[in-house]
C-alpha cells in the first residue's frame, strides 16, 4: 500500500485478467458451433491470441496510463481514428450490460421457480444495470474482492462443467458424437457466424493495462498476468466447452441459457439446490464481468473526452477519487433505454441480439490496434519498451496482419446476412442495421466536435 492506496499483487492481477477475459455467458454461443469449435479454438489461440497478447504486452507496458488502446491508436493515426476507437470501445459496454441484464429474470426463475411478468422482469434488469453503475463509481482496487471472487467462481463453473462432462461421457455417453469429420470445420455460414464469439472470448487483455496505477510493479505484472492468464483462460475455455458439448445436442443448444442447461442435462433435473446454486453463481459472474470492464471502458471514454475526442459529458469526474461518473451515468442511460424498448422488439433471443451487436462494435474498436503497433515501432523507436516483441520486420508484419484479418472476416460472418433465407435475415439484419446506426453516430460526433486528423 502506497499513500493509503491499495495495490494489486501479481496474483490479483492474474485473477483480474481471468475475470475480465473469461466470459462465462459466451461459452454457450461458442458451443453452438459444434465439435469443430475445438479446431477453431486451436487455430485462433495460435493465429490470434498469441500475436494479440504479445502486441498488447508491448503497447501496455510502453504507453502506460488511462488511455489504453485510444492512446495507442491516436499516437499512430491521429485523433479521428482515436475517436472512432474510443466510441466503439465505449458503446459496446452498455449494449453488453443490457444483454446480461435480460438474462437475470430467467436465472431467478431457475433459482426460485416462479415466473416473472414483464414489469417485474424489467425492474430486475434495471436493478442489475444501476447496481453496476454504482459500483463503477469507485476505484477498481476497492472492488478487487469482486474481481477475485468473480474469477474464482468462473473457474469453478468451468471446472464443474468440464468435470461433469467427463463423468457424463463415461457413464451416459455423449450428446454429440466425436468423429474426425465432426472435429473438422464444415464452413457453413451459421457456424462461422459464431467464430467472432471465440475472438471475443480471447479479447480484453488491454483492460489490465488501465489498472497500471493500482499495481505494485506494472511493467512486470502486465506481461506476466497476460501470459499466465492467457494460458489458464485457454485451458478452462476448452474444458468447459467439452462439458457443454457432452450434455446438449448442438441443434438444441440455447445461446442464452446453454451453461445452466448443460448442468441440468448432465444432472438429469431442471431444479434442485445445486442447479439453483449454479444459476446464482452464474449471475454473480455477470456482475463480475461488468465491474471488471466498467472502469477500463469508462477511463478510456473519459480520457478521450479530455482530449476532445468524445462528448464533454464523458469527462465529468468525482472530485474525491477522479472516477468518471459521466461515462458511468451514460452506461446506465443507454442500457436502460435498450432494456425498456426490448419488449417492443420482435420475439427473438434478446440476449444474442444485444450481445452480437455489442460484439460487432467491440471488434471494430480493435482493428486499428494492430497496425498502430507496427507504425509506432517505425515512428517512435526511441521510447523505452520494457517488454518488446521480438522478430524480424517480416514477423512483425505477420503479427500485425493476422489478428486484423481474422477480426474483419469474423465481422463479415457475424454482421452481414450472407444468405437470403428468412432465418438469416431475421437474425442478422437487425445487427447490421444497429451497427450502421452506431457507426453513423460515431461519425456525427467526429463531425460535430470538428475533430481533425
Amino acid at each position: 500500500m502506497e499513500n493509503g492506496k491499495k495495490k494489486f499483487s501479481l496474483f490479483s492481477a492474474i485473477l483480474s485478467v481471468i475475470c475480465v477475459v473469461f466470459v462465462a455467458e459466451a461459452a454457450a454461443p461458442v458451443a453452438a458451433i459444434g465439435n469443430s469449435q475445438f479446431f477453431w479454438w486451436i487455430v485462433l489461440i495460435v493465429a490470434f491470441l498469441l500475436p494479440y497478447g504479445l502486441i498488447t504486452s508491448e503497447l501496455g507496458t510502453t504507453y502506460t496510463g488511462e488511455g489504453g488502446l485510444y492512446d495507442w491508436i491516436t499516437k499512430a493515426f491521429g485523433h479521428r481514428w482515436g475517436a472512432r476507437a474510443s466510441w466503439f470501445y465505449w458503446v459496446n459496454f452498455p449494449l453488453w450490460m443490457a444483454s446480461l441484464a435480460v438474462l437475470c429474470p430467467d436465472l431467478l426463475h431457475t433459482m426460485f421457480g416462479f415466473q416473472l411478468n414483464t414489469g417485474i422482469s424489467l425492474l430486475i434488469e434495471l436493478i442489475f444495470i444501476w447496481v453496476i453503475v454504482l459500483i463503477s463509481l469507485y476505484p477498481v482496487s476497492d472492488s478487487v474482492w469482486i474481481l477475485n471472487g468473480g474469477a474464482v467462481i468462473k473457474v469453478f463453473l468451468a471446472l464443474a462443467l468440464g468435470g461433469l462432462g467427463v463423468y457424463s461421457a463415461l457413464t451416459k455417453g455423449v450428446a454429440n458424437h466425436y468423429t474426425l469429420a465432426s472435429l473438422l470445420p464444415s464452413f457453413d455460414l451459421h457456424s462461422l457466424s459464431f467464430i467472432s464469439v471465440i475472438i471475443f472470448n480471447l479479447l480484453g487483455f488491454e483492460v489490465i493495462c488501465t489498472f497500471a496505477d493500482s499495481m505494485e510493479n506494472p511493467k512486470k505484472q502486465i506481461p506476466q498476468s497476460i501470459i499466465i492468464g492467457g494460458i489458464v483462460i485457454a485451458a478452462i475455455y476448452m474444458f468447459s466447452a467439452f462439458g457443454i458439448g457432452v450434455a446438449i445436442p448442438t441443434d438444441k443448444l440455447s445461446t442464452s441459457s446453454g451453461l445452466v442447461d448443460s448442468f441440468q442435462g448432465m444432472l438429469g433435473t431442471p431444479t434442485g439446490w445445486f442447479i439453483s446454486l449454479i444459476a446464482f453463481l452464474f449471475m454473480l459472474t455477470l456482475v463480475g464481468n461488468m465491474v471488471s470492464w466498467s472502469q477500463g471502458v469508462n477511463n478510456i471514454a473519459s480520457y478521450a473526452a479530455d482530449n476532445g475526442d468524445m462528448p464533454k459529458f464523458f469527462s465529468k469526474r468525482r472530485a474525491s477519487n477522479g472516477i468518471s461518473w459521466g461515462a458511468a451515468l451514460m452506461n446506465g442511460i443507454v442500457a436502460t433505454f435498450i432494456v425498456v424498448i426490448a419488449p417492443l422488439l420482435p420475439n427473438q433471443d434478446l440476449f444474442w441480439s444485444f450481445f452480437s451487436l455489442n460484439l460487432v462494435l467491440f471488434l471494430l474498436s480493435y482493428i486499428p490496434v494492430f497496425p498502430a503497433f507496427y507504425k509506432l515501432r517505425k515512428i517512435d523507436p526511441e521510447t523505452p519498451r520494457p517488454f518488446k516483441v521480438s522478430g524480424s520486420d517480416g514477423i512483425l508484419k505477420v503479427y500485425m496482419a493476422l489478428p486484423m484479418i481474422i477480426i474483419i472476416i469474423s465481422l463479415i460472418f457475424t454482421a452481414i446476412p450472407l444468405q437470403d433465407d428468412k432465418a438469416s435475415l431475421t437474425e442478422q439484419l437487425p445487427i447490421t442495421i444497429g451497427a450502421i446506426i452506431f457507426i453513423v453516430i460515431g461519425e456525427l460526433i467526429i463531425k460535430f466536435k470538428k475533430i481533425k486528423k
